[in-house]
């Protein structure tokens, strides 16, 4: 079952996600507003409007949660499984579990890094440029 709905999402969201899918939905809004004058813009005529966007957008959400679920679990996947198997630190596979508070201390950690390091770059950079540099005295 689960399979079958994983493929019937998959499926779904694609052909939903569509230009084709989207011109389709607005020649039918179109084709609904024309129509508008024939039924005297009654109640009934904007009830079929309103209920039929309200079922399928519910049924959608449900459809794209899971999309989105299932492609967010595979990239966490594949992330650490590329930490695992490099010279990344461990304390990043899994922090998608973490609370907001441990991962801002995480990202903090992160930024205070990568400043670091682009001082690094930086600084060789500039050692680079002198040696390079015609006329300077070493």
């Amino acid at each position: 079952m689960d399979k079958l709905f994983a493929k019937f999402s998959t499926a779904t969201a694609k052909v939903t996600g569509s230009p084709m899918a989207f011109l389709l939905c607005v020649l039918l809004v179109v084709v609904w507003a024309m129509t508008g004058p024939v039924f005297k813009f009654s109640e009934t005529w904007q009830l079929v409007i309103n209920t039929g966007t309200t079922i399928v957008t519910f049924l959608m959400v449900f459809l794209i949660q899971n999309t989105q679920n299932r492609d967010g679990a595979a990239i966490q996947t594949k992330l650490d499984e590329l930490i695992r198997s490099s010279d990344a630190g461990d304390e990043f596979m899994g922090i998608e579990t973490l609370t907001d508070k441990e991962l801002d201390l995480l990202h903090a950690k992160c930024v205070r890094a990568a400043s670091n390091s682009q001082r690094i770059l930086d600084r060789a950079a500039a050692e680079k440029q002198n040696r390079l540099a015609p006329g300077k005295a070493t």
